[in-house]
């Protein structure tokens, strides 16, 4: 089957452009006949709105969109739903003093409404504000100048919404710098030998996810461009995206402008959304969608337009079943709707939609014909899209929106039953390797945008970024190579092996050794820093530093939270370069020498949780040497947990293994009869982790009371141990 671009049915603007203009001379002509006729003091306004672009927020049905205010046909009016507030703007095509703006209600008015002016679409300043608005034919003067002209509606009049038969403004034109045409952008060729062209001359998508702040946009394009980078991709457009624009284009870079959709992010992702019956989240992303169209289709910046991100894929985690075919459809249905919507306001730029699941192109194929090209976000599997597009037997091409190498839910398990992130050297090969297959697909495959420029220096940063802290790393200059940059002369240190003394049974609060052989390529004296991650124990994405010591092996102190920890190296060359590795270890309890008397014995608490996830936490959990099952308390001070020996027992030592929910406050006592205490320890300080307790007593009752919790949960200890010679 043969795919013929829609950009070769769309009209250009300036087709557009000069039917407005010759509509605005006849215009002119005839108004200029009454200025010399007798008696006439003066021209009447021209009316510019007519037959331009119109946008809204909303429309109660297909038949009363925006358009049908300003097409001069008193029997078409635009509707909104009916709700509050409700805008419809217009686009006038050029900058204009506006005088007058007519508008003729139907009965559904507004009471309370502001006209705005905007030369962009984005900043708006009111030049008239009512709240007595009585609907009918209003003709209203005005004094501003800008080229989008909008009503904002905020409150109706009645229980439907605002409606308007005809939206007039009046004024004059700046005609003294016409605006330029966009770039022109499109998909052209035929099945299986397409390209994108920008002003007719073949453009490969060269490119880089973009994460820095657009605040520094114009301190790091420069880089982006000496990095051989033509394209960077972003996930969302709203208003404060103009200086990134005008930052790229300034170094001759595109930006693919993204538009975020729930549920985004594929698995994982939150923020389910009903595609099949939420007509209120669909109009509503809509509307935004074109507002931001509308205000930046004509910058030099812009290459396409990429409507949602992975959120096909992500639908699973919201519906299953037949529900879930349902919603998958039903979206796809929504991304053509959206995909026309932007068309019709900017015919010269592609429209795309990004998912992270080839399977998502069959939905996209049947239900969102309009859209001009796929993408896709993929990583270790990026050689096996080609694959994937010849077996679905697809008929458009694609972009690669994000990829590198193999992320965490592709690599295997570690011995500590954790993803393995792969090494230095493998990141640098994953680029090179995946921007090799992706350009292998010749004809199809139009480029792409590798994962990720981002400063970060957290769990996914490390992973990822080609410049995490602002330091390139052996990544960095595989992006260079693949897209023909400029060399650098000095390159990051080389890590070869790193190596743990100790890494399933590291003690909490031990030491461990860590070796690592580094080399750096011009000779640079290397400075180390060695840091932690929880993510496997509590979600953190932090880097947080070690205690060690040495130049290298070090000895590392381990942290006092039981679990998988990673470990990290970072070799800075001093040249604005860094090497990264990391291992993961476990965190275990110290052993403690004796008997743990407490093992098994009869337990009882002052309260248990006994709702919540994994709950109910009983007593006894804390004393069946399982460091996997826990006790927890309500969440209140004070509580107690105490253990029955039996019978009385010489206690030298008592090991409390806390979960995050710890004890700041706490004392631990003795008795013989489980009514008289004795204190043997207290402190005010406790931090969680492992305490690792000396004392000197005995008794057949051994007591913790809490009576200041280290959170704002309860006490959740998972052992408790009390060791007797």
């Amino acid at each position: 089957m043969t795919f013929v671009p829609s950009t070769g049915v769309r009209r250009r603007r300036t087709a557009h452009g000069l039917t407005a203009s010759l509509a605005a001379l006849t215009l002119l002509v005839g108004h200029a006949m009454v200025a010399i006729s007798p008696g006439s003091a003066e021209a009447a306004p021209v009316l510019l709105s007519q037959g331009q672009p119109a946008t809204a927020s909303s429309a109660e049905s297909e038949g009363m969109a925006a358009s049908a205010a300003v097409d001069g046909d008193p029997g078409t009016r635009w509707s909104s739903t009916f709700s509050d507030p409700q805008w419809l703007q217009v686009d006038l095509g050029t900058s204009a003093t506006l005088d007058q703006v007519v508008l003729d209600w139907e009965t559904a008015h507004a009471t309370a409404f502001q006209l705005q002016v905007s030369p962009d679409g984005a900043a708006w300043t009111t030049i008239y504000e009512t709240t007595t608005g009585s609907g009918g034919r209003q003709t209203l003067d005005v004094a501003g100048t800008g080229r989008h002209v909008r009503m904002l509606g905020t409150q109706r009049a009645g229980g439907y919404g605002y409606s308007l038969w005809e939206f007039q403004v009046y004024g004059t034109a700046d005609t003294a710098q016409p605006p330029e045409d966009p770039r022109r952008v499109e998909v052209t060729g035929t099945h299986g030998d397409w390209q994108l062209t920008v002003d007719g001359s073949p453009y490969q998508v060269r490119g880089l996810t973009w994460g820095p702040s657009i605040a520094d946009a114009s301190t790091y394009l420069p880089d982006l461009r000496s990095m051989g980078v033509n394209t960077i991709r972003t996930w969302g457009t709203d208003g404060s995206t103009l200086p990134l624009l005008d930052a790229a284009a300034a170094e001759d870079v595109t930006v693919i402008n993204g538009f975020w959709l729930q549920p985004g992010g594929g698995p994982g992702s939150g923020g389910c959304v009903d595609y099949v019956t939420d007509t209120g989240y669909k109009s509503d992303m809509l509307a935004e969608m074109v507002r931001w169209v509308t205000a930046y289709r004509e910058h030099p910046g812009v290459l396409m337009w990429n409507v949602g991100n992975e959120s096909l894929l992500g639908l699973q985690n919201c519906f299953s079943g037949a529900e879930l075919e349902r919603q998958r459809v039903a979206y796809a249905q929504y991304v053509n709707e959206a995909t026309l919507a932007i068309q019709a306001v900017d015919p010269d730029h592609p429209v795309t939609s990004t998912d992270a699941w080839t399977g998502a192109w069959a939905y996209l194929e049947e239900h969102a014909p309009a859209l001009d090209l796929f993408a896709v976000n993929a990583y270790d599997a990026v050689c096996g899209i080609e694959q994937a597009w010849l077996d679905g037997g697809h008929t458009k091409p694609y972009i690669l929106t994000e990829g590198g190498p193999a992320g965490e839910w592709e690599v295997v398990d570690d011995a500590n039953g954790v993803p393995q992130e792969p090494t230095d050297l493998e990141k640098r090969a994953g680029y090179t390797e995946a921007w090799d297959c992706l350009t292998g697909h010749e004809g199809v495959a139009l480029g792409g945008t590798l994962f990720h420029y981002g400063l970060e220096e957290d769990f996914g940063g490390v992973w990822f970024n080609l410049l995490p802290g602002g330091q390139k790393r052996l990544s960095y200059d595989a992006v260079v190579e693949a897209y023909g940059g400029t060399p650098r002369a000095n390159t990051p240190p080389v890590i070869t092996d790193l190596r743990l003394s100790r890494t399933q049974d590291v003690p909490a609060g031990g030491t461990f050794t860590v070796a690592v052989d580094v080399s750096d390529p011009d000779g640079d004296p290397i400075a180390y820093d060695i840091r932690f991650n929880a993510k496997y124990i509590d979600g953190s994405g932090a880097l947080v530093p070690a205690d060690f010591t040495g130049s290298g092996p070090f000895t590392v102190t381990a942290p006092q939270q039981l679990g998988v920890w990673k470990v990290y190296v970072v070799a800075e060359d001093g040249q604005g370069n860094v090497g990264i590795e990391t291992r993961s270890f476990r965190v275990v309890p110290p052993t403690v020498p004796g008997e743990n008397v407490a093992l098994g014995r009869p337990t009882t608490a002052s309260t248990f949780q006994e709702v919540g996830d994994g709950a109910p936490y009983f007593p006894w959990l804390a004393t069946d040497g399982d460091l996997g099952t826990r006790w927890a308390s309500d969440w209140s001070d004070p509580q107690w947990i105490q253990v029955d020996l039996g019978e009385s027992r010489e206690i030298r030592h008592v090991q409390l293994v806390w979960e995050t929910a710890y004890g700041r406050e706490y004392r631990i006592e003795v008795s013989e009869d489980g009514t008289s205490w004795t204190t043997l320890h207290s402190t005010t300080t406790g931090d969680g982790g492992v305490d690792g307790i000396d004392v000197d007593g005995s008794g057949r009752y051994v007591r913790l009371t809490g009576t200041g919790r280290g959170t704002g949960w309860g006490y959740a200890l998972y052992e408790m141990g009390v060791y007797s010679p």
